[in-house]
């Protein structure tokens, strides 16, 4: 399954290269809407927030009453899950909240499976190197994306994993590295990372992994 990706950054849906060199950026929301009510499932995520740089809530706000949004950047607290949930997201994201010096924080886990629900959490573990990337991808922890999902496998309902290093870069996904991910997990696995063409994300379908792309949809490489 495709899920289009709407990431928002000043108050405009943009599209960063590895989370860092801005690429594309629009404005005219109404047209992308548009082009995306026809999926169950579109991902949002608020970069500002992420980056702990302000946030984007009266967009997500809008852009929630109108797609089915999973919702993600900078959720610290079960309490910002459940603001989201109630603004409308179908589900919230969580990504370095997670994780801390010692390895994976599976207290927080269990606390926010207990508040929200598992049905309404997705984990993000993002990797850049090989290794764990948070805080807008610019700090990293000592775990393999192995490792993170395994102790957290317990508390959530779908996994979001994204390849820092290919990100943006429409130069294809790691399909090696979705297969072991499919290997460590039951849990629904969403991919993401330099996907460019359908066949890749037909391939990774056959293998049960869903793909979120952007930078092939927003530039028009792929349809969507």
């Amino acid at each position: 399954m495709l899920i289009p990706s709407i990431d928002l950054m000043d108050g405009r849906i943009v599209q960063l290269v590895q989370g860092e060199k801005l690429k594309l950026a629009f404005d005219d929301f109404e047209y992308w809407i548009g082009r995306f009510e026809k999926y169950p499932t579109v991902q949002l995520i608020d970069l500002d927030a992420a980056m702990r740089q302000g946030n984007n809530r009266a967009l997500i706000e809008m852009i929630c009453k109108r797609l089915p949004c999973q919702v993600g950047g900078g959720l610290k607290t079960a309490e910002d899950g459940l603001a989201l949930l109630d603004a409308g997201a179908k589900r919230v994201i969580y990504g370095s909240s997670l994780f801390g010096a010692a390895g994976v924080n599976k207290e927080f886990a269990a606390g926010l499976k207990k508040a929200l629900g598992e049905d309404a959490l997705v984990f993000s573990v993002d990797t850049k190197g090989g290794r764990v990337a948070v805080k807008g991808w610019k700090d990293s922890v000592d775990l393999t994306p192995e490792e993170a999902i395994t102790w957290l496998e317990d508390y959530c309902a779908a996994f979001l994993y994204t390849h820092v290093d290919t990100e943006g870069t429409m130069s294809g996904f790691p399909i090696d590295m979705a297969a072991i991910l499919r290997a460590t997990t039951a849990r629904q696995l969403i991919v993401a990372g330099g996907i460019k063409e359908q066949a890749e994300v037909d391939a990774l379908d056959a293998m049960g992994v869903d793909a979120v792309a952007g930078m092939a949809v927003y530039s028009g490489v792929m349809e969507a």
